[in-house]
């Protein structure tokens, strides 16, 4: 049965059989203290706003049904995967595979490339493991939720900036419906943040909706 989220430019219609919850690069070399994100010199704090709003969605979505799916950025241990321009840039003493305080930084299988507890996936939860900024680049993503009769997503995680919106332009040219949920997504840098909500809602919807947690919330209930 359809349903509407109240949302920017203008109301979602969304089945919930057909619509999925994505949460895009929870981590913790992200979102933690002493992660990457931490040793380039951000503010963690200014991610962990998300993660209660995260958390109580995460917790309808699993009552009312939706199929759930889980990002991590990380790569290889033999860092195949990365290409050289990634590994070599920003300048800092400390890179991508390099040891930091949590492990390997992003590296598959290290204590700071998996999901922080307090929304970490059960089972039956696909976890996705992506090279890059985007979900669908080098991924199954679109396989698994094209074989589910996926639809529409729901987007939270971080970075609203970088791998949300990325993940959302890619999902846009795929032909799925996107909406994020604006408490549900951060970044280091607010005024960024900001201006990628109102790009993903601009000229009438150009990649997709903007709600928030209560109003999606609402919604599955």
């Amino acid at each position: 049965m359809a349903r509407q989220i109240e949302a920017q430019p203008y109301h979602l219609a969304f089945a919930p059989e057909s619509t999925a919850l994505l949460i895009i690069d929870m981590q913790r070399d992200f979102v933690e203290p002493g992660g990457f994100g931490a040793m380039l010199g951000n503010d963690v704090g200014k991610l962990r706003v998300a993660i209660e709003p995260i958390r109580q969605l995460l917790a309808a979505a699993r009552k009312a049904g939706l199929f759930i799916l889980h990002t991590r950025e990380g790569h290889r241990p033999d860092l195949s995967d990365a290409p050289p321009a990634k590994l070599s840039r920003g300048g800092g003493p400390q890179r991508i595979g390099d040891a930091g305080p949590m492990g390997r930084i992003l590296i598959r299988g290290e204590p700071g490339h998996d999901i922080i507890p307090e929304l970490y996936p059960l089972p039956g939860e696909p976890v996705i493991d992506k090279p890059g900024k985007g979900s669908f680049c080098q991924t199954d993503l679109e396989l698994i939720l094209k074989n589910r009769g996926i639809r529409t997503l729901i987007v939270c995680g971080v970075t609203t900036e970088v791998c949300v919106h990325t993940t959302v332009r890619e999902a846009n040219d795929r032909g799925f419906e996107c909406l994020v949920p604006s408490d549900c997504a951060a970044s280091y840098f607010p005024e960024f943040h900001e201006v990628a909500l109102r790009m993903i809602q601009a000229q009438g919807g150009i990649f997709g909706w903007v709600s928030d947690s209560a109003k999606v919330i609402a919604a599955l209930s």
